[in-house]
């Protein structure tokens, strides 16, 4: 028997902020509202703070529901939920809760049948049948003849969630009833995907430098990195990237497999595998082979050793991500083969391993399209079920790339042979990066709810995902991760909302953006419902808010160049037409929008009926949408009686309202939040209010040029010329 306990010690301080709020006048003062009493913070404990339950009953009842700590059982895994426990009780319940005998009464009970007689002794094989290999069981239970609390699992990492979840339960919770939780995740891998580099900088990180410090690995190995586990398990996330897609052969000789075992060596206690990014011309680049042809037969060979070598580094290494054929970077294609041939070659070298490859299906033809949306259909739908079984096809949330708004992808539900796994974004990369607030909750549950019909009505890309509606085992969600080596990992303190949804909706999709967000609130600031109520609906606000003063209506892709900061609507000299934003808008003296019909490019005609139909007509395609799928006429009726061209305006200035409402609903909050974060999110709501109306300006300037209407009454006239924004320009953005 084993048991860890650690005492959560914390120190308040006090801490002034100036409020700038009158920073246009040139004044500054500190305003009356901000709370200077709560302890300070700077963001670094995350979710993950075990602040004091607030309010004294729910408090004592807490203290009352467990009075300590029993383990069973001896291993990394165990004694970090032990650890995680004991310091999480006692920040919750400003109390030591000590390791007790389940003979004492009211105390938490972990381990496996394995590891506990106890455990095994209550009778749950059937219940921990169904919870599978990272499930858990949390229920009331007599141990000894006491009332008791039982966390039992099949697994050590099943009882590493289920320790989370457990203190995710008293720290949220408005009842502390009954407890009866049978709990696994839905879909198996649940990974970050890091687009670090090995010089230490992050491409569409806008968060500091990458964590991983690859000059003095293996040698010093960062407390950080431990957190940073932590905080995944925490959430269900069982996977990491260490790095970037357009990947570096490098990583993959030995000299960097050093690096990264000891990096998988702090993860595998939290249940987290590492997997490494794969350049498909590694053997040439490494090995000096004059082809990386994936039916050669030296080619097979040489992935096969060095699949060999690396698990030989890391023995539970996950598996390679891949990124062919698109971009620039190397692929089957190049040897005249398809990527099917190319994904196989590394699943057959990983499959003797336990590995998996997530080949992903971001992908764009040399040529210029007809119309970018539709390459990665045409080219991997007539490929379902030519792949190994071992491989996952990662698939973006929409056709185009990380916009703020898209329909979900059409090959959800186009192949039913083949396990797709979705890909999002937290890092932001055209949603005001991590200066600009905008909870992405929304977003996922948007995407994963929406129904494909691939199996008539019922069919929501969340089945497909899942693996549930095609009978797949295999099956995964991945995200961009927003993480750098800023102090509070994620530059904007709601950032770390999106890291948050992710793994929580990975683990389980069904919870919903709301009540995600009322769980990260709670526990990363407070859980008061005067705070909690106003503060989730400011969140589940905000993204829409985005899409309003970026690109209302269904517009996409009306970013600047390169770094994609600010609007570019007028960007029409990039080498291809598809890197130009008036490929995707459009616009002339008729109307707006990308006609995806069958008097356009027919990609409507890639979504199942009564999908496809609905697109192709725009009295019946979702007007959030409507500039997807058709050029509309700038006097078209819309849905509010208003023209296009008004309708468009007045969507441009909701979206700065919208900013100013969340400015005014923080103020509101000050009494809730410490003074630090209060400070640093106000600060960055002024400049997310600035960039609003930079959008709104330069975006009704550059259209009113097409539709020669007047700026309708309601939105506000622009602060410059149309000239003066075009001639912006940016240096040393960071992300790039």
């Amino acid at each position: 028997m084993q048991a860890v306990n650690v005492t959560m010690r914390c120190r308040l301080r006090r801490v002034a902020v100036l409020s700038y709020a009158g920073r246009a006048r040139g004044s500054s003062r500190l305003t009356d509202e901000t709370n200077l009493t709560l302890p300070g913070e700077d963001g670094y404990r995350l979710w993950l703070r075990y602040a004091c339950i607030s309010d004294e009953m729910r408090r004592a009842r807490a203290r009352d529901r467990v009075r300590g700590l029993f383990v069973e059982g001896d291993s990394p895994t165990l004694r970090a939920a032990a650890r995680e426990l004991s310091e999480g009780l006692s920040g919750l319940l400003r109390a030591v809760v000590p390791v007790a005998s389940p003979a004492t009464g009211r105390v938490l009970c972990l381990g496996t049948p394995a590891s506990s007689p106890r455990i095994a002794g209550l009778g749950l094989a059937e219940r921990l049948a169904r919870v599978g290999d990272e499930g858990f069981v949390l229920c009331d239970a007599d141990i000894e003849g006491r009332k008791n609390v039982a966390l039992a699992a099949n697994t050590d990492v099943g009882v590493l969630y289920g320790a989370f979840h457990f203190l995710r339960w008293l720290g949220t919770a408005r009842e502390l009833g009954p407890l009866d939780v049978e709990d696994k995740p839905r879909v198996r891998l649940r990974v970050l995907d890091h687009w670090d580099n090995l010089d230490g900088s992050i491409e569409r990180g806008y968060a500091g430098w990458s964590l991983w410090d690859w000059h003095k690995l293996p040698d010093y190995v960062a407390p950080r990195y431990r957190d940073y586990a932590r905080a995944n398990a925490s959430v269900g996330i069982n996977g990491v990237v260490l790095t970037n897609v357009n990947a570096d052969a490098r990583v993959i000789t030995e000299r960097y497999l050093l690096k990264v075992s000891a990096l998988a060596g702090v993860f595998r206690p939290f249940g987290i595998r590492v997997y490494l990014t794969a350049r498909f011309n590694a053997p040439v680049e490494l090995s000096g082979l004059e082809t990386a042809d994936p039916l050669d037969a030296r080619v097979r060979q040489w992935w096969r050793e060095k699949v060999a070598e690396i698990y030989r580094y890391v023995p539970d290494f996950g598996g390679f991500l891949v990124k062919a054929n698109s971009e620039g970077q190397p692929g089957p294609q190049n040897y005249g083969r398809t990527h099917a041939d190319g994904g196989n070659l590394l699943a057959e070298a990983l499959e003797p391993h336990g590995g998996v490859v997530m080949w992903r299906a971001f992908v764009y033809a040399d040529e210029n399209p007809d119309d970018r949306a539709k390459q990665a259909s045409q080219e991997f739908v007539p490929l379902d079920g030519t792949f190994r079984r071992n491989l996952l096809l990662q698939v973006k949330n929409g056709p185009i790339d990380f916009q703020p708004r898209e329909p979900f992808h059409p090959l959800f539900g186009a192949m039913p042979k083949t396990p797709l796994m979705i890909e999002f974004q937290l890092t932001q990369e055209y949603l005001g990066f991590a200066t600009h607030l905008a909870y992405l909750g929304t977003l996922f549950e948007e995407c994963l709810t929406s129904d494909t019909y691939a199996r008539g009505a019922g069919s929501p890309v969340s089945s497909v995902v899942d693996g549930t509606l095609d009978g797949h085992a295999l099956s995964g969600m991945a995200a961009v991760a927003n993480v750098g080596n800023e102090r509070n990992w994620c530059g904007h303190p709601f950032a770390q909302a999106n890291w948050y949804a992710f793994g929580r909706l990975s683990w389980d999709h069904a919870l919903g953006a709301k009540r995600v967000a009322e769980e990260w609130l709670a526990l990363s600031f407070c859980e008061d419902a005067r705070f909690l109520e106003p503060a989730t609906t400011m969140m589940l606000e905000s993204r829409q808010a985005v899409v309003d003063y970026m690109t209302p209506l269904g517009l996409h892709h009306l970013m600047a160049r390169h770094h994609h900061y600010g609007p570019g609507p007028w960007v029409e000299d990039a080498g291809r037409a598809d890197w130009n934003s008036t490929y995707y808008h459009r616009a002339d003296a008729e109307g707006l929008g990308f006609d995806r019909t069958p008097r356009g490019s027919n990609a409507a005609a890639l979504y199942h009926p009564p999908l496809s139909g609905q697109f192709a007509h725009v009295g019946a395609t979702p007007e959030e949408l409507l500039l997807w799928f058709h050029h509309v006429p700038w006097h078209h009726v819309t849905e509010s009686g208003r023209s296009l061209w008004d309708e468009l305006c007045l969507r441009y200035q909701r979206g700065v309202d919208a900013v100013r409402g969340m400015q005014r609903t923080w103020a509101s909050l000050a009494p809730f939040v410490d003074a630090e974060r209060f400070e640093h999110v106000r600060a960055l709501l002024v400049i997310q209010e600035q960039e609003a109306r930079w959008w709104r300006d330069a975006c009704v300037l550059y259209f009113q040029t097409f539709s020669r209407r007047p700026v309708p009454p309601g939105c506000e006239p622009a602060e410059k010329a149309l000239s003066e924004y075009i001639a912006l320009h940016h240096d040393y953005v960071p992300g790039i």
